[in-house]
């Protein structure tokens, strides 16, 4: 069964991780790993470093997942510096290891970059190419509740992901928002625009203050109300803000459910046990031995 027919049945549950650099080892993500798979997710995403940095060591741990057989796992991949045989010979790659998910990405320039320097420009280009090529793999594309920063208004960054479907995307995956209220506003629109895809909700737990502030600043996220008066109030006690902060990703997870969300996805940070407090609180999935 594939992440699309999951999201057809019931809401799918999952998590992102993260590997890491060419010079540290493995072994502590594999075993937060081996954590997260205890609470039986239906997929697990890797993502890899702007430009295609670190991204051997994402070939790692799917493959890893892939042989331990706990979970499906879910590439990130990006258009930044690629081009199209570049491609076909990773996406074979994936393939021969039995990765057959993938989240495709336009990506992030790195720093100095003013294009992709590769073949495509843009996500929706990537998509086609995926599904003509290669129509093993099930496709999910980025959603952005709050507006790409780089896109001119919501109608143009809208008529782009309606691109990204017609080109044969499977399903969302959003990128951070903590307003729930604008995420419904949000689903409204795309509906309206004829975007049907189901959609993979991304909630990042709230656990320090600096890191909150810098990754809604660079994903151009809103920081709502109650947010903000926890960092006012905490944002000085690192361990009274943490405790805040993942009572406020509790009630989050709890809205984003009660908004009719077709997958739940939470940035784990590679931080199992900051999830597992979260999850055990949130009450949502149960805990396998």
């Amino acid at each position: 069964m594939n992440v699309l027919e999951i999201m057809e049945q019931r809401m799918s549950f999952s998590f992102e991780v993260f590997p890491p650099k060419d010079d540290q080892p493995l072994e502590p993500l594999l075993d937060t790993l081996e954590h997260l798979y205890k609470f039986n997710p239906d997929f697990i995403s890797c993502t890899y470093g702007a430009g295609g940095s670190n991204a051997g060591r994402n070939v790692e741990i799917v493959k890893a997942m892939k042989e331990r057989g706990k979970t499906i796992p879910v590439t990130h991949y990006t258009c930044i510096g690629n081009t199209k045989e570049k491609i076909k010979k990773e996406l074979q790659g994936y393939l021969d290891i039995g990765v057959d998910h993938i989240l495709a990405l336009r990506g992030d320039f790195p720093k100095g970059w003013e294009g992709t320097r590769g073949d495509f420009n843009y996500a929706n280009e990537l998509v086609e190419f995926i599904k003509t090529n290669f129509p093993q793999f099930t496709i999910a594309v980025a959603g952005n509740p709050e507006k790409h920063f780089e896109a001119e208004s919501f109608d143009a960054d809208i008529a782009h992901l309606r691109m990204k479907q017609d080109a044969g995307a499977d399903f969302i995956m959003t990128q951070l928002c903590h307003d729930v209220e604008h995420y419904e506003w949000w689903v409204d629109a795309i509906r309206k625009a004829g975007i049907f895809l189901p959609i993979d909700v991304g909630v990042m737990p709230v656990l320090l203050k600096e890191p909150t502030i810098r990754m809604a600043v660079m994903n151009g996220s809103a920081i709502p109300r109650d947010l903000a008066e926890i960092i006012g109030r905490y944002g000085d006690n690192p361990d009274d803000f943490k405790k805040a902060g993942k009572e406020y990703t509790v009630k989050q997870i709890h809205k984003y459910i009660n908004a009719g969300i077709d997958g739940l996805h939470i940035y784990a940070l590679n931080k199992w046990r900051d999830v597992t407090d979260i999850l055990n609180a949130a009450g949502i999935r149960k805990m396998s031995e």
